[in-house]
């Protein structure tokens, strides 16, 4: 698969908590960094990390670049609190594919309902 197929097929597996598939589009050597803590995950490291993330709901893709043999997939990501409230995400999700699977990912997450600066203008 190219790299649009790929991250399209897993943003489509992880929103259908879809655990047993998600290895079948890493590479052996795939390694995945989360860019504002620092945690490095494997492959079986990453899959478990998803499958056991609690209150998970929903990945739903925003926007899609890829260029080649890398992409960037943009998406919300949906989940419960503990006390069952709502909690909203945005994720940016940049890709490297190596023999037709993903390779590397570098996640950026953001809680989207934080409050802007004082002073900040909103378009």
């Amino acid at each position: 698969m190219d790299a649009a197929a790929l991250l399209t097929r897993l943003a489509a597996v992880i929103d259908a908590h879809d655990w047993d598939h998600l290895p079948d589009l890493l590479h052996p050597d795939f390694t995945c960094r989360l860019a504002h803590t620092g945690e490095v995950f494997d492959r079986e490291q990453w899959v478990r990390f998803n499958a056991d993330y609690p209150g998970f709901e929903r990945m739903l893709v925003e926007d899609l670049v890829t260029d080649g043999d890398r992409g960037v997939l943009r998406a919300k990501v949906i989940g419960r609190g503990d006390g069952g409230e709502e909690l909203v995400f945005a994720v940016a999700s940049y890709a490297s594919t190596k023999e037709g699977l993903l390779s590397e990912l570098v996640e950026v997450w953001a809680d989207v309902d934080q409050a802007p600066p004082p002073g900040t203008r909103l378009a």
